[in-house]
C-alpha cells in the first residue's frame, strides 16, 4: 500500500541531510515511527489476526520450466 504525505522538497532534503549525520535515513525513521505507532494504536488482537493471516500466506513458488527448455543434451 502506498500513501502520499505531503511535506516539501525543502524539509525532506534537510531531514535526510541530518538523518544521514546520524546514521539513518528517512525511510528507516519512518518505518520505525509507523511501527510504533502501529503497536501503540491497533489493538493486539488485532495484530495477532494480521500477523496469522500473513504467515498463512505461502511464498510464490516460481513456475516450472517448460519441458522442451531443459539445458541437458
Amino acid at each position: 500500500m502506498k500513501k502520499n504525505i505531503d511535506v516539501t522538497n525543502e524539509k525532506i532534503a534537510a531531514l535526510e541531510m541530518y538523518l544521514a549525520q546520524k546514521g539513518s535515513s528517512l525511510d528507516a525513521e519512518l518505518t520505525k515511527h509507523t511501527e510504533h505507532l502501529y503497536g501503540k494504536i491497533v489493538p493486539q488482537n488485532v495484530r495477532d489476526f494480521i500477523e496469522m493471516t500473513t504467515a498463512r500466506r505461502s511464498p510464490r513458488k516460481p513456475k516450472p520450466a517448460p519441458d522442451g527448455d531443459s539445458d541437458a543434451v
